[in-house]
């Protein structure tokens, strides 16, 4: 098989690669949630960009510490050997988007909410949904899409390089 030019073969670029998709999802997520759950006023905004960077670490720390490990052991339960790149990377988002949407549907709500309630636990199946589809939506056409093409280009210009260091 050839390699995959569109996700990251390495540590630093897995970083790169989780960069680019967080801070696009949070940037997008965040402000839409929030926009439907509280209206869509400057001051909900400006309340959102406060609590957006607290955000972003929580969605970093539960990519690595949680949903990287679960949708590592869940992919090979629905994919094979002979399945594309496209059905690996939708199960991949699907899986992703499911666990943090649930995690953060919750966790999401006590750092905007600056407090630890039982509020986003009991309203959890009336929040949930919405924030699943917001979620998979953003995922799937804007914010992995970009990352992918980030790596592309990466891997393009390390290519061009080496190729210029042979000639």
């Amino acid at each position: 098989m050839h390699e995959e030019t569109r996700l990251p073969r390495n540590g630093k670029e897995f970083i790169l690669f989780l960069a680019i998709i967080s801070i696009i999802s949070v940037n997008i997520i965040a402000p839409l949630i929030m926009g439907f759950e509280f209206g869509f006023t400057k001051e909900t905004y400006i309340e959102t960009l406060k609590v957006i960077p607290f955000v972003w670490i929580a969605v970093v720390l539960l990519v690595n510490l949680v949903a990287k490990p679960l949708v590592s052991k869940l992919l090979p339960k629905f994919i094979g050997p002979t399945d594309g790149f496209n059905a690996r990377v939708l199960f991949n988002i699907v899986f992703s988007v499911t666990i943090l949407s649930i995690l953060l549907t919750v966790i999401g709500s006590w750092i905007g909410m600056r407090e630890i309630s039982m509020e986003p636990i009991h309203n959890f199946f009336y929040i949930w949904p919405r924030n699943w589809f917001i979620s998979f939506w953003v995922e799937a056409l804007i914010a992995q899409p970009i990352a992918r093409f980030a790596m592309k280009k990466l891997h393009e210009s390390q290519y061009t390089r080496i190729q210029r260091a042979k000639a």
